[in-house]
């Protein structure tokens, strides 16, 4: 009975701390902060930044649980515990969307490549390989490089060493009838944030390995702002009225790394994936 109660207690005090949003600072907790800045006068973001979060498994309040291979694995391919990077907690899907999210879920390690037959293509594009796309990128358990000019902003990622340019006051929109994993992306300063407008987005990323996602058709506004020397507040608002019911926006700090000589390094994971990916295609019967 003792062991019952222990149970129950500790599933009612972790279904509290899941439906709890991260209280995560906001711009205007920081107002006295002056940032550095560029010869153009606005804010100096260069530098390499990190997320510290468990978003790429779930951006919504997950446990910890065991990961698809737990037989061979164990802890090393476990899920972490977290909590919510949205606001409000949960994505407003539409039920359709719902049941997509769930099947995305289920295939999350069923792969399958272009010329498959298969659409849209299964399994989690950060399995295979591919680009993990915006807002996504952000919050990958590894570095990016952000390097800023008055003309554009690049973002340069560790993760299979995905680039993203930001034009800067550019006012037409994406140039070509075709999707991207990392869309196209414009710039403007509002004051001190940085506005980033993200469209032309494929609809094959996946936003977490929970199998989270939108349509080609969404919309995605990016704010980032300076708050002190160690830190960046990103935002990004999601508009896709085919998946969702409602916009929705997340929120999470960035860190900067600190230590010396920091640098991103090379994660070419091509050499990684090509058994899971492409045996099949090459792999020899014995006779």
């Amino acid at each position: 009975m003792l062991k019952l109660f222990a149970a129950i207690l500790a599933s009612f005090v972790l279904l509290i701390s899941f439906s709890a949003v991260a209280q995560t600072p906001t711009p205007g907790d920081f107002p006295e902060f002056d940032p550095p800045r560029m010869a153009d006068g606005h804010p100096d973001l260069n530098g390499i930044w990190q997320a510290i979060t468990t978003a790429n498994w779930d951006i919504e309040a997950h446990g910890a649980a065991p990961g698809p291979l737990n037989d061979v694995l164990g802890a090393w391919g476990a899920q972490p515990a977290g909590l919510s990077i949205i606001e409000g907690g949960t994505i407003p899907y539409q039920p359709r969307a719902l049941d997509r999210r769930r099947e995305r879920f289920e295939t999350r390690t069923t792969v399958s490549v272009p010329g498959d037959g298969v659409d849209p293509p299964l399994g989690d594009p950060e399995l295979k390989c591919w680009m993990t796309g915006v807002p996504r990128s952000m919050y990958m358990p590894y570095p990016f490089q952000l390097v800023q000019t008055p003309e554009s902003v690049l973002f340069a990622h560790e993760f299979n060493g995905t680039s993203r340019i930001v034009r800067m006051n550019w006012d037409e929109p994406t140039p070509v009838s075709n999707t991207f994993f990392m869309g196209w992306s414009r710039g403007e300063w509002d004051g001190d944030t940085l506005v980033i407008d993200v469209t032309g987005l494929n609809e094959d990323n996946w936003l977490d390995r929970a199998g989270n996602y939108y349509s080609e058709n969404v919309h995605i506004t990016e704010r980032l702002t300076l708050v002190s020397p160690y830190h960046l507040m990103y935002e990004a608002t999601i508009e896709d009225p085919t998946v969702y019911t409602r916009p929705w926006t997340i929120r999470l700090p960035l860190y900067r790394r600190m230590e010396q000589h920091a640098q991103v390094m090379e994660f070419k994971c091509q050499p990684f994936v090509e058994e899971l990916l492409y045996g099949q295609f090459t792999r020899q019967d014995a006779e």
